[in-house]
């Protein structure tokens, strides 16, 4: 019984101090349990949230690298296009204009020194004897050659030289769209105007002195005419000052009798045959060179000159030379390619040197009736 009684106490003790309530196991763990799952649920949440947040900027990346690559591809096909043009260009070019001589045939005619020219003279300027004669009644576009009955209207109407003449929007080219090294507001005289437009073939300097004349335009243009008329160039017409026109047009022999009559004014010899001049019209100083490169070769001696292109007419020019000690009046028009008209002029010098060929025929004497 005692027994009993001991073993019955030893139970109590033990459950009652050394054993844990069932409420205390119960608790313990649960408590532990319940904050392994809130970190397990925390990092959880923060692990989506994070895995949410790269690919919202994986997803912005991709959009942004999309529309760069739009970008770049838009520019790209844009580049393709403006290098696509030049190319198809190249591949199929456009035919050339055919100039006025072209088009009448006239670089079917031979001639015995090859020239480029599809008409061409060559005067003994004191005897007015025919040297060389090609096509010398045709009719063709001078094309900037006009410029030197520009030049001996304003000298024969005693304009004043040193009058300040103004570029306007009117003397901008609407012919050609051509450009300008003389800004619309430049000023220059009278003779600086003149100075380069027969130097080196100044458009607008040519277009305000035709404006700068009594009457203006239409009262130059019209002196123009009446001037030709009186030198006898019958097949000759000018409808304006610089040449821009197709529709300014003379003949070989026309243009022959021109340079005879531009050669009596000093101011014209000089003025055509510089080697360069400077003006400043307002700012900083133009420096301008002639148009005619014989006028640097020292092989030559050139008393007068001037050029002249547009695309119907082709490349034009006229020269009173000092060759072999005879005055020779040269007029060259319709040549093809930049420098064949400088290379005519050098082959026909070449051959009056060389060949000392006689007088062929005498210019025909032409007054009015």
């Amino acid at each position: 019984m005692k027994k009993v009684s001991l073993l019955l106490l030893f139970v109590f003790l033990h459950f009652f101090f050394g054993a844990e309530p069932a409420s205390a196991r119960s608790k313990v763990p649960a408590a532990s349990k319940a904050k392994k799952v809130s970190i397990t649920t925390t990092r959880k949440r923060q692990k989506a949230s994070a895995l949410k947040s790269r690919a919202s900027a994986k997803t912005k990346n991709k959009v942004r690298t999309k529309a760069r690559l739009s970008a770049k591809s838009s520019h790209a096909g844009h580049k393709r296009l403006v290098a696509f043009h030049p190319r198809r260009m190249r591949a199929t070019p456009s035919p050339p204009v055919l100039s006025v001589g072209d088009l009448a045939g006239l670089n079917e005619t031979a001639n015995p020194l090859g020239l480029a020219s599809n008409a061409a003279l060559v005067l003994d300027e004191s005897t007015s004897s025919v040297l060389f004669a090609k096509n010398p009644e045709a009719v063709l576009p001078i094309a900037s050659i006009t410029k030197l009955m520009t030049a001996l209207v304003v000298l024969e109407a005693k304009q004043d030289l040193n009058e300040i003449l103004t570029v306007t929007t009117a003397d901008v080219d609407r012919i050609k769209y051509t450009s300008s090294r003389l800004p619309v507001g430049a000023k220059l005289t009278r003779r600086e105007m003149l100075h380069i437009a027969l130097m080196s073939s100044e458009n607008r300097a040519a277009s305000a002195l035709g404006r700068h004349y009594p009457g203006g335009l239409p009262a130059f243009v019209e002196a123009m005419n009446a001037r030709a008329k009186l030198l006898g160039m019958t097949n000759t017409h000018y409808v304006e000052t610089t040449g821009l026109s197709s529709k300014n047009v003379s003949t070989p022999n026309d243009l022959a009798r021109l340079v005879v009559a531009a050669r009596e004014h000093p101011l014209i010899r000089k003025f055509s045959t510089h080697e360069a001049f400077s003006v400043e019209p307002g700012g900083r100083a133009l420096q301008y060179r002639n148009s005619n490169r014989l006028v640097r070769n020292s092989n030559w001696d050139i008393v007068l000159q001037k050029t002249g292109y547009i695309a119907e007419a082709g490349r034009c020019l006229v020269m009173n030379a000092v060759i072999d000690g005879r005055s020779v009046v040269m007029v060259f028009l319709d040549s093809k390619g930049k420098y064949s008209r400088a290379a005519d002029a050098n082959r026909m010098r070449t051959w009056l040197e060389d060949v000392k060929l006689p007088t062929l025929t005498r210019m025909e004497e032409k007054t009015e009736g």
